[in-house]
């Protein structure tokens, strides 16, 4: 028997009364939390839930999501995790796809109206039975007439549960993939994925329970959910829950609780270079911070460099994706960390780097990077076709392009989608960026490949310039030039004041070739 939900049980077993979640002013110890987790699967077993069945979660986050998400695998549930930005045709997709029987979702905000988005999506999943509206307070009746809250599931129900036993290899999180081709795909990710990546991380990390993580990556992404909340709650650890990134907003927390430990997606680590912080004492922040951790795109060494210098703080770099539960490659501080790598393989993991005939290339050659191990998904749901390709072998084939050092030490190179072929030449757009984003106007960078009829593609510049600064569009085109090979450099660059993001933080290219 293994279940995921062993991790909170444990902890607040061994920390009762130890603060695990604090969103604005309320904090719930790891007792409560666990207590109400088991509410809920009391809740879950009362409304017929089974073991096996798939129970949707879309919720920001708040302390509700780990009460949520450790009650469905209590009851022996599958959790669905859903983006707090999908649309009603999106959230009807997901729902029927993952075949959801009970959907959990918060009523939102006036800025962000997910409960109306939600349950429009619902009533066009037909075979999902029960939609329970989590609001922000818990004793609120339900916006929509007839259906459930959190609060009245939870109500009367023992804070006691003996979780369902599950085996190691069953499913415990469904998390979909971003569909950058063609619709979003649903990853299963075991028990035993999950319970794995979270050691590994939290060892990677060296999370203590002393440590104070900020969480502002949404929790319904793979990076949030197990490098800082099943790592942080595996090791007793204390959270402090935001559920929009706002530079100054995350200056204040980490100044007022004695934040340890932070994790961001690149553009994070921009915002917080870009941000005004004369109000907040920088470097008694640093001081408290003991480590950052960097994921979900690759970071650009200048961003790196500058942040370093200016915090004192280092950034460890990863490589992960939601199919490896996610993390597969990482800086591992006892071995040494390098500058624009991804580090090397985790625990019990293998990396290789192949041609498009599968064969392993030489050192410092280009190629996708494959992997195996404990974090690779059992496939994805009700795909067999794409799994026989993307598991072919046992490796999963990540999609990435990438190149291995005479140290074993890897680097991502850029997504095989997003390549960029040139008069027949392969152009890979972050090796064009690193370049760009040194230019001393430039803040922000995205290139992306456009049609074009004489060289089938040509290269384009998305543009974000630092405040006050000027330069032209021949001027940083010349620039570019002198610094990387004449058929890589931007033909076409284009001045934005900003670029489009997706709610983990990921610069959206997709929407950019779209204008």
């Amino acid at each position: 028997m293994l279940n995921l939900s062993v991790i909170l049980e444990d902890s607040a077993r061994r920390y009762p009364s130890k603060e695990a979640f604090t969103f604005m002013d309320h904090t719930f110890n790891y007792a409560q939390i666990n207590g109400a987790a088991n509410q809920i699967a009391n809740g879950l077993q009362g409304i017929g839930i089974k073991p096996g069945d798939k129970i949707a979660l879309n919720c920001l986050n708040l302390p509700y999501f780990p009460m949520v998400y450790f009650g469905i695998l209590k009851a022996g549930g599958i959790v669905v995790p859903l983006s707090v930005l999908l649309k009603k045709n999106e959230v009807a997709y997901h729902l029927q796809d993952a075949d959801v029987k009970a959907y959990f979702c918060f009523e939102g905000t006036e800025q962000l109206p997910m409960g109306n988005d939600g349950f429009a999506g619902f009533k066009e999943a037909p075979d999902c039975e029960h939609f329970i509206t989590i609001t922000a307070n818990p004793t609120d009746p339900s916006p929509f007439e007839g259906y459930q809250t959190l609060g009245s599931l939870m109500a009367k129900q023992s804070p006691e549960f003996e979780t369902v036993a599950t085996q190691p290899n069953d499913t415990a999180v469904i998390i979909y993939t971003s569909g950058t081709t063609g619709k979003p795909k649903g990853a299963e990710l075991t028990h035993s994925n999950l319970m794995l990546n979270a050691v590994v991380s939290a060892d990677l990390v060296k999370v203590q329970k002393e440590d104070v993580q900020l969480i502002v990556l949404p929790l319904f992404h793979i990076f949030a959910m197990t490098v800082l909340m099943n790592a942080g709650i595996y090791r007793g650890a204390s959270h402090i829950l935001l559920p929009r990134f706002d530079g100054q907003t995350v200056l204040g927390l980490m100044q007022k609780h004695e934040v340890t430990v932070f994790a961001g997606v690149p553009t994070m680590y921009w915002g917080l270079l870009n941000t005004d912080d004369s109000d907040f004492d920088i470097p008694t922040i640093a001081k408290k911070l003991r480590i950052c951790a960097s994921g979900g795109a690759s970071l650009p060494v200048q961003v790196m460099k500058e942040f370093e210098s200016k915090w004192q703080v280092p950034i460890i770099e990863g490589y992960g994706m939601s199919e490896g539960s996610p993390v597969v490659t990482f800086n591992h501080v006892e071995i040494g960390c390098v500058a624009g790598s991804i580090g090397t393989p985790v625990w019990g993991v293998q990396v290789k780097i192949v041609d498009e005939n599968g064969a392993e290339v030489p050192v410092g050659e280009k190629g996708e990077l494959l992997y195996k191990g404990h974090n690779v998904m059992k496939g994805y749901y009700k795909r067999p076709e794409v799994n026989k390709v993307v598991l072919k072998g046992g490796w999963m084939h990540s999609g990435d392009v990438a190149r291995k050092d005479e140290n074993g030490y890897f680097y991502i190179v850029d997504r095989t989608k997003d390549m960029i072929i040139r008069g027949g030449l392969n152009v890979y757009p972050r090796e064009v960026e690193e370049v760009i984003i040194q230019h001393e106007a430039v803040s922000l960078v995205a290139v992306i490949g456009m049609p074009d009829e004489q060289y089938g593609e040509e290269i384009k510049a998305c543009v974000v310039l630092k405040p006050d600064a000027k330069v032209s569009e021949a001027d940083l085109m010349q620039w570019t030039k002198e610094r990387i090979a004449a058929y890589k450099y931007p033909r076409v660059i284009e001045f934005l004041a900003a670029l489009p993001m997706s709610a983990t933080g990921k610069i959206l290219k997709k929407e950019l070739r779209k204008s």
